[in-house]
């Protein structure tokens, strides 16, 4: 597979000396990596730079250590910190060689030196535990410093509830030493292990602890310190307006006690902060204040960095080419540190865009290689093996992008191995991938696989925290995760991806006649529904900026018999098609049909749908029905299916499925029809008919801005009479009165009709109330309510009147959220404003369709939506189309 096509032929090699230094690097690394670590082993660092001259005062050498450490100079520091510790052990003050041995420990770390750091905290534990200063003020405290460390080598490690154990004991040591500080900073760290452990609700009310706690705390620079922590934690897990309301209260402190650093760094942060909201304009400014009030150069150029690539990311070239001039000029000037090698990495990244983005007077191939190389010589000096991978990685993704595959994959195979040794998944993941891309340039298609398996394994080993990761690196979920997964797949169901002899490549491709198959495809397509469920679950963690999706093993789709599944997957050249039926091997089927060819008919479909005088829609329903549902009619109709359950990719999700047209009926006529974002997320049950009880709330009144929807109440009117229901209307309807009613009674149905937005983004996707909006978080702490009371999750949630958010092809993932997250069985929900009268008819019929109790969910739906159809007033698609069952269909 060809890539980078765009690249200039003069650029197809490397200079000459890139490639010397690089094939240095191939032939020695080879050899020496292995040596490099055994060296290590053994108590040595790798070559680090000189110290100017000894220090003899105690006390200025640990602060010349500790700002070896905070220039990102670790190798520097254990130099230092092991001078002082030889100091101490010849006095033989116990308390002091705990701590030195703590700090190294640290710095060890940072190194990727494990065993060493192991050994260091070892040594510390045994020194700060001494018997004869045992319970000491002095010695709680040193201990209490010790956990704190070690607490940070396990969490370094993976191990999560170690690290959370050894951090709540190093609390309680600092509560009996007296010391609030350390008990804030222990809270601080708790909060951090449960992330890693996906226990984010109880990492955010930890933080809201050390909130409260620091109210009652004096003004200080660890206050400054601890809000900027906690307003950055806030916007990891996107409580972005707390964030920022923490952020601004710690540039204040910061500000009042006038410290430079704070001061600048905390205009950094709500630049971040601001990014994420996409507000770009205002985190330029953000990170100009930043710039000019910046003490030093490093962050200063942390600054520059963070704004030059808002400036790609809007395009705004003219200002990104001037910004790179006055990095470059000042990043020579730079000591050698390992913030230093990320700032060059993160400047080449954005080199590399400004490349193919094909903007005039930037740097080329060749100059991002030197400044790429140069990076690396510099991490082989501080001998930090992870600032080491970093580069040499990124050495070989150059090579990639030039198509130089042999030295591409030397390279990359190399960074692997360090990250390997150092035990950082998200680094290592990275470099799998990029290794399984060239394998699979190269034809080495089972090579590919291994690799890209691995780099999922690795991706799901981080519990989905995927917005936590350095920003310095550029993270991002749509380019560095989600490829890994489509591209996996592709490479699954491409034929000849088991490499087996005489494989019937037509019969893969059409998927007709699964005997055909060996046993060895059929794996390859069931591996590739498991990587497209978990790519579901991922990205719908990424959308909460958590993981807090909790899954199951029970497959529902082998529950009903008269269901199918289909998982339509969207790749760049090609729309796959996995068929599940029950009781039967998978089917799978490719159609050619490109992502871009794909997009613009499903975007054609959604616009022309809601066009109610026309049904210009047709024929782009019909192409639809040809691509996903023609294929399948067959084996469908062999098997009995009367149910269609569709795992919906990308933009598919914005459409739908009951108006795919055969070209004499809409797909709605002949099926039951229901959308899952995993079949692994509840177990399945039938609606129970006891206590068939409604909680219904609504607005008729135009608020906040939005209209009136004056049939609301009349659909109210309508279910009370089917069903027993307490209704909440306009200024009833509020957050707190939906809390005391789900507080005081458990509603199975939870009805309501408003104003609401689903969108791609968390932040945008809510329902209204009378004088407010409820956003996925706070519907989920509602309902959950109710589930707590009576150990049973709300059977359905009905929302009425919502709508996907226009022009976001990713809008459904907000409707996906919110009905996963409210952790409802089941939700009916609208893709778009629907009739208001037409829903009060659609709402009665369907509640009378529920009491059959030999109907499903989906048949009770479809019911009522065919009587709609069938209905002159609303035969058209705009009226019944827009209501999707997700979830539990039965």
């Amino acid at each position: 597979m060809r890539q980078n096509q765009g690249i200039l032929p003069k650029y197809r090699r490397l200079v000459s000396f890139i490639i010397c230094i690089a094939l240095g690097l191939a032939s020695s690394l080879f050899l020496a990596t292995g040596a490099m670590f055994t060296l290590v082993a053994q108590g040595s660092i790798a070559p680090i730079a000189r110290l100017e001259k000894p220090l003899f005062n105690l006390a200025e050498q640990e602060k010349q250590g500790r700002q070896f450490y905070e220039n990102g100079q670790f190798g520097n520091a254990v130099l230092v910190w092991q001078q002082v510790l030889k100091t101490y052990q010849s006095h033989n003050d116990h308390l002091n060689q705990a701590r030195v041995w703590s700090n190294l420990s640290l710095a060890y770390q940072r190194l990727g030196q494990w065993s060493l750091a192991q050994k260091a905290i070892a040594n510390s534990l045994e020194l700060a535990t001494f018997k004869p200063e045992k319970n000491s003020p002095e010695q709680l405290q040193v201990l209490a410093q010790v956990l704190n460390t070690q607490g940070s080598l396990e969490l370094g490690r993976g191990n999560g509830q170690a690290a959370l154990d050894i951090w709540q004991k190093a609390g309680e040591t600092y509560s009996k030493a007296k010391n609030e500080t350390g008990v804030i900073r222990s809270y601080i760290n708790q909060s951090k292990a449960f992330k890693s452990l996906g226990l984010y609700r109880r990492a955010l009310s930890t933080l809201l602890k050390v909130q409260k706690m620091l109210a009652a705390q004096p003004d200080s620079l660890m206050k400054v310190v601890a809000l900027r922590n906690l307003g950055n934690s806030l916007r990891l897990v996107n409580q972005l307006e707390q964030g920022e309301q923490v952020l601004r209260q710690g540039l204040k402190l910061a500000q009042k006690l006038r410290s430079p650093s704070d001061i600048s760094g905390s205009f950094i942060d709500l630049g971040n902060l601001a990014r994420t909201q996409e507000k770009s304009k205002s985190a330029v400014d953000y990170y100009q204040q930043a710039i000019d009030t910046a003490p030093s150069i490093a962050i200063k150029i942390h600054a520059q960095l963070n704004q030059l690539s808002t400036f790609i990311h809007i395009e705004d070239w003219e200002k990104g080419k001037a910004l790179v001039n006055q990095i470059q000029s000042q990043l020579i000037n730079l000591p050698n540190s390992r913030s230093v090698i990320y700032a060059q990495l993160n400047l080449a990244n954005s080199l590399i865009t400004l490349h193919q983005a094909k903007v005039s007077g930037t740097s080329n191939l060749e100059a991002i290689a030197k400044l790429v190389a140069t990076s690396y010589e510099q991490a082989q000096k501080l001998g930090d093996p992870q600032a080491s991978t970093y580069a040499l990685g990124k050495l070989g993704g150059l090579y990639e992008k030039n198509q130089q595959w042999s030295m591409a994959k030397k390279l990359t195979q190399q960074a692997l191995a360090i990250a390997q040794n150092t035990n950082t998944p998200e680094i290592i993941y990275l470099w799998q991938w990029q290794l399984g891309r060239i394998l699979k340039a190269e034809g080495d298609i089972p090579g590919a696989i291994a690799n890209y398996q691995e780099a999922v394994k690795n991706l799901q080993s981080l519990r989905s925290d995927l917005a936590a990761f350095d920003t310095d690196l550029q993270f991002n979920f749509r380019e560095k995760v989600e490829p890994v997964y489509r591209e996996l797949v592709s490479l699954l169901l491409q034929p000849n991806s088991s490499n087996t002899p005489n494989q019937d490549k037509e019969n893969l491709k059409l998927g007709t006649n699964n005997k055909s198959l060996s046993q060895a495809d059929l794996k390859l397509i069931e591996q590739a529904r498991q990587i497209i469920e978990s790519l579901q679950l991922a990205e719908l963690n990424n959308f909460f900026r958590e993981a807090c999706l909790d899954t199951s093993t029970t497959q529902v789709d082998r529950i009903d018999t008269e269901a199918a599944v289909i998982y339509p997957i969207i790749l760049r050249e090609r729309l796959e098609i996995i068929l599940s039926l029950p009781k039967r091997p998978l089917t799978h089927y490719s159609i050619s049909i490109p992502q871009n060819q794909l997009e613009e008919t499903v975007e054609k479909l959604r616009q022309n749908l809601v066009i109610r005088t026309r049904y210009t829609f047709k024929p782009s329903a019909q192409k639809l029905y040809e691509w996903l549902i023609r294929p399948l009619e067959n084996e469908l109709a062999q098997n009995g299916i009367n149910t269609l359950v569709f795992v919906p990719d990308g933009v598919l999700r914005n459409i739908p499925m009951a108006v795919l047209h055969d070209g004499k009926q809409y797909l709605l006529e002949t099926y039951n029809l229901a959308l899952n974002p995993s079949l692994e997320l509840l177990p399945p049950q039938k609606l129970p008919q006891e206590e068939f009880k409604v909680l219904g709330a609504g607005l008729t009144e135009a608020r906040q801005g939005f209209s009136s929807l004056e049939f609301v109440e009349k659909e109210l009117k309508k279910i009370k009479a089917e069903v027993p229901s307490q209704v909440l209307l306009n200024h009833e309807f509020t957050h707190k009165n939906v809390e005391n009613r789900l507080q005081s009674t458990f509603f199975p149905i939870v009805h309501i009709a408003t104003h609401g937005k689903f969108s791609s983004k968390a932040l945008d996707t809510f329902i209204l109330t009378w004088n407010d909006r409820i956003n996925i978080n706070e519907l989920d702490d509602l309902l959950h309510i109710s589930s707590q009371k009576k150990q049973r999750a709300v059977e359905l949630l009905v929302l009425s009147a919502c709508e996907t958010a226009v022009g976001d092809k990713r809008a459904a993932l907000g409707l996906a959220g919110m009905a996963v997250k409210a952790g409802a069985r089941s939700t009916l929900a609208t893709l778009w404003p629907v009739n208001d009268q037409g829903t009060a008819v659609l709402m009665s019929d369907f509640y009378q369709q529920l009491r059959n109790q030999k109907q499903t969910k989906a048949q009770a739906l479809r019911n009522s939506q065919l009587a709609l159809l069938q209905n002159p007033m609303y035969k058209h698609p705009i009226y019944w189309a827009p209501y999707i069952l997700i979830g539990n269909w039965l």
